[in-house]
């Protein structure tokens, strides 16, 4: 019998990786990777990478519910595709999934189809309310992260646009964008010349 890896992600850095790395060890998992990172491409997802490249045949990766490791049908099935090529195994704790049984193989090829048909419908949703409220005129686009002053504030202290947005974990596009957008707001309240 091969080993037992545990995998364990959460999409936003508020939200907390302790019951799914309890669930994880409870499993038997010998070693847990975890991250924080969004599920819908698996780019930038290093510890999973890390995971794959490490499985060997006869091991076994584990997860607590599929959603944690792949968010479209397709993203899915190259991860399964993957695992076979390796000749491991994934088991989901919450799901009766157990790609080393032929009953478990089959249950988790329907339950991506129906993953996908859910997120499907829910963008569908989301872009319909989205489209209601433009029309209503009351959609304002997602709240800023994070204050221009707050980007002033570390440039003004010597730091340069590199630093600070690993300082406050954003791209650097964004602090070039928000700082542009406060000196053009300066520029608008300044009384034209005579």
């Amino acid at each position: 019998m091969g080993a037992i890896y545990g995998y364990a992600r959460v999409s936003t850095a508020d939200q907390d990786l302790a019951i799914q790395v309890t669930a994880l060890k409870a499993a038997g998992c010998t070693v847990i990777r975890s991250e924080k990172a969004t599920g819908t491409t698996r780019s930038g997802r290093t510890e999973l990478a890390t995971l794959m490249d490490f499985l060997r045949p006869g091991d076994t990766l584990v997860i607590t519910r599929i959603d944690r490791l792949a968010r479209s049908l397709r993203d899915l099935q190259n991860i399964v595709f993957e695992l076979r090529e390796k000749e491991a195994h994934l088991k989901v704790t919450e799901q009766p999934i157990d790609t080393s049984t032929p009953a478990g193989k089959a249950f988790l090829d329907m339950l991506g189809v129906f993953a996908e048909f859910e997120t499907n419908l829910r963008r569908d949703r989301q872009m319909e309310g989205i489209a209601a409220a433009k029309k209503r005129g009351v959609y304002k686009g997602r709240p800023r992260s994070i204050e221009a002053s707050k980007i002033k504030q570390l440039l003004s202290e010597g730091l340069g646009a590199t630093a600070v947005a690993k300082r406050l974990r954003i791209g650097r596009a964004s602090v070039y964008r928000l700082t542009a957008a406060a000196s053009k707001g300066r520029d608008k309240g300044r009384a034209k010349p005579a």
